[in-house]
């Protein structure tokens, strides 16, 4: 039996993307290697965010065949979507799979063709794996002399020469004329024509019998200046919303405790959606459908005494369709009132997506983790003018301290980057005054990273290495310093807290309800949620000891349910399929979903 290895680079809708080629692989009868070295098979999921990203995934197929030279390489993901033909240039790849067409990665590797393979031999595999008629034949490939990127953006405009774009066969003709031998094969389309949601809930590698993370958004419509995501993974596209049910609903079921939602753009999940009846998903319950109702309705119409004296104008609201009323509180209500997940944690939202209702939904239940990721980049004005953001300092600087005061104890963690072209020391300042300011309690900090055809690319004023790195290092300092005072002012306080994994018989390594390692003395099972007391701080992480008289799962867990997983039980997979598709052909199962080697996206200095 073949066997086939992933290594996935980057973020965690890449890693989500890496569970769902697993599970394909997996359904095409081939064996899961411990190792890249011992695999047939070996499909590198890469990240393009940064340069750094992109030498990563050569690196690591450099060093593949050096320890396993008769291996054959897939090489996908966005790098593979922005640059294939420099991939495909590399000694030991034996195809690249752009994101357009990574629903068909694994057919593609196992379909047993030697040399060239063209689109059009994939075209009915690819309408029974995707759910449509003649998917593939609707993408153009677009890797040409102005590279992926330049055609992702001419696409948008109005072709002035019909006759100039080619067929996907007749694009990768040229990579046919080398020695079949040697033929790397190319499968790269317009990823702005892509409707595909590839995703399965995928696990830490050292915590994979928790938390696991469900991506339920993919794309971005946005168009940052140094972004080059929103043309490595197209348009925003949600999974809908019985879909996301059914799958948290499954991960209950087999016995996690904590999911985690996620997306390239979560905030905007369900805008790309149809609308839907009230009755069909926004409104379960009573209580839910009260919220729901006063969201979209004048208030004038939602009081009790308007409710009371107008009944049937209530019940044909109800009945009503929403004009697209999915969005990501909606979704949110609808896991805590349709299943009975312990909680639920929320990645990163845009600044602009954290309505007052949604900050007041997560302070409110103690089934969402008081923990909120919202993405800076600038505090300068001038400089997220230009790149592109779409709020001012001030609408952050809002957002921020609505969320503090709405849950004081919340992990408030931002992105911000250093180095954009033209920053200057003063814009750096404004940036620096921000963030003391501010109540965050961690930060992620990236030096920019100029990617290929995107508009900051071009802008003049690129500041020198040096100079960003040590703004990198002065705001990593702040940051530093802010969690470690977050983390004092916890002690003497009682936290809830999930068991991750043994240390030892010495301690049990746990993360909190507000995003902080912990260490609980002695041996505890995994994946149970217990109340700590917080004793101290030792470097990184806080020490405590459980609440004593504890006997069953906190945070909306069953009393006297032990927290221990049902090892027959597994998560369902049925996210692989075209996400505007309304209804599951099959639900397989996932076996194994964990991946053993992610880089991170980026280095820190």
């Amino acid at each position: 039996m073949a066997r086939f290895y992933i290594e996935n680079f980057g973020c965690r809708a890449t890693q989500a993307d890496g569970a769902a080629l697993e599970r394909e692989f997996l359904q095409r009868g081939l064996e899961r290697a411990g190792a890249a070295r011992d695999a047939e098979i070996v499909v590198l999921n890469t990240c393009t965010v940064t340069e750094g990203a992109d030498k990563d995934a050569r690196a690591s197929i450099r060093r593949l065949q050096r320890v396993n030279p008769d291996c054959r390489i897939l090489v996908t993901g966005c790098y593979a979507q922005r640059a294939p033909e420099e991939l495909a240039a590399l000694p030991g790849v034996t195809w690249v799979v752009g994101n357009s067409h990574k629903h068909q990665a694994a057919e593609i590797a196992t379909s047993g063709s030697v040399g060239f393979v063209s689109l059009a031999q994939l075209s009915v595999g690819a309408r029974s794996l995707a759910g449509e008629e003649g998917v593939v034949g609707r993408q153009s490939l677009v890797v040409g002399e102005q590279g992926p990127i330049g055609a992702a953006l001419s696409s948008q405009q109005p072709e002035s020469n019909p006759e100039r774009r080619t067929t996907n066969d007749q694009r990768l003709n040229p990579l046919r004329e080398r020695p079949p031998s040697d033929a790397c094969k190319v499968f790269v389309g317009d990823i702005f024509a892509h409707t595909e949601l590839l995703a399965a809930p995928v696990f830490e590698a050292a915590n994979q019998r928790t938390r696991p993370n469900l991506k339920v958004q993919d794309g971005c419509d946005n168009r940052c200046s140094f972004c080059v995501i929103p043309f490595v993974r197209g348009q925003s596209r949600s999974l809908p919303g019985e879909r996301v049910i059914a799958e948290v609903r499954t991960l209950v079921e087999a016995g996690y405790r904590e999911v985690v939602i996620s997306g390239i753009n979560l905030g905007r999940w369900g805008r790309d959606l149809p609308a839907v009846r009230y009755s069909s998903f926004a409104i379960r319950e009573t209580q839910t459908e009260e919220l729901i109702i006063s969201d979209v309705f004048p208030k004038a119409q939602t009081s009790a005494a308007w409710r009371e004296a107008n009944p049937e104008r209530r019940i044909a609201n109800r009945e009503r369709p929403t004009t697209n009323h999915q969005r990501l509180e909606v979704l949110i209500r609808a896991i805590l009132d349709r299943t009975s997940l312990a909680k639920l944690r929320i990645s990163s939202v845009e600044p602009m997506d954290w309505s007052d209702d949604l900050i007041g939904l997560v302070a409110s239940s103690s089934r969402i983790a008081k923990h909120a990721h919202v993405p800076l980049q600038s505090g300068s004005d001038a400089v997220l003018r230009r790149m592109h953001r779409n709020y001012r300092p001030w609408h952050y600087r809002e957002k921020i301290l609505k969320i503090r005061a709405a849950m004081p104890t919340a992990a408030i963690g931002a992105d911000v980057m250093v180095g954009f072209p033209g920053e200057t020391e003063a814009e750096f300042g404004e940036t620096r005054r921000m963030i003391e300011e501010l109540p965050f309690t961690y930060l992620h900090v990236f030096t920019y990273s100029a990617r290929p055809g995107t508009p900051a690319a071009e802008q003049p004023g690129q500041v020198p290495a040096a100079v960003a790195r040590e703004r990198n290092r002065a705001l990593r300092e702040i940051a530093a310093a802010k969690k470690a005072a977050f983390m004092r002012s916890l002690v003497g306080t009682v936290v809830e807290a999930i068991t991750l994994q043994s240390g030892g018989a010495e301690f049990t390594e746990a993360l909190t309800d507000n995003y902080l390692k912990m260490k609980i003395p002695g041996r505890h099972e995994a994946n149970r949620w217990m109340n700590v007391n917080v004793e101290d701080v030792d470097g990184e992480m806080l020490l405590g000891r459980p609440v004593a008289g504890q006997d069953g799962e906190l945070a909306g867990g069953e009393p006297g349910v032990p927290a221990r997983l049902d090892p027959s039980t597994t998560p369902s997979a049925s996210l692989g399929a075209s996400a505007n598709q309304g209804r599951l052909a099959r639900r397989p199962s996932l076996h194994r979903m964990t991946h053993h080697a992610v880089t991170t996206v980026v280095t820190q200095e």
